[in-house]
């Protein structure tokens, strides 16, 4: 009957491993880490027979978890917003390759690649080859350059 803890703790230690799961790690690992300790607790109880020793276990682990480890899990799971594709040139600098207007096209040498681009609202009449540019915004594959 004292191993029934012991089984309980391993139980509660599943259902919070299988709600991570479902949850997709919205909690940050939390619930996983935590059903790892209790599991671990409860296992440690039943292979010394022992509700105390279940029980301190999965409570030390736990402990454990939250004191130390759980800042650093935290840290490695936080993502940095880092622009990516075209999203990345804006506010780039490039030199115009093909002259461009606020209504015509033209083309614009950035970081090695050539984009199609025009003058952005406010920018002046034109751009001749040559001139520097900067990259104010995207439309479409279209750079809006000042």
């Amino acid at each position: 009957m004292r191993n029934i803890v012991n089984w309980l703790l391993v139980a509660a230690g599943g259902i919070l491993i299988v709600a991570e799961l479902i949850l997709g790690a919205v909690t940050g690992f939390d619930l996983a880490l935590l059903g790892i300790s209790l599991t671990a607790g409860g296992a440690l109880g039943l292979l010394f027979g022992s509700t105390k020793v279940g029980l301190f276990s999965a409570g030390a682990l736990a402990l454990i978890y939250f004191a130390f480890f759980r800042r650093w899990v935290r840290s490695r799971l936080a993502s940095t917003d880092q622009p990516t594709n075209v999203d990345a040139i804006v506010g780039q600098s490039g030199v115009v390759t093909a002259r461009l207007t606020a209504q015509d096209a033209g083309q614009v040498k950035i970081g090695g690649e050539i984009w199609r681009a025009l003058l952005a609202e406010g920018a002046g009449e034109s751009r001749e080859p040559g001139q520097t540019v900067t990259v104010a915004g995207v439309d479409g594959v279209t750079l809006k350059v000042r």
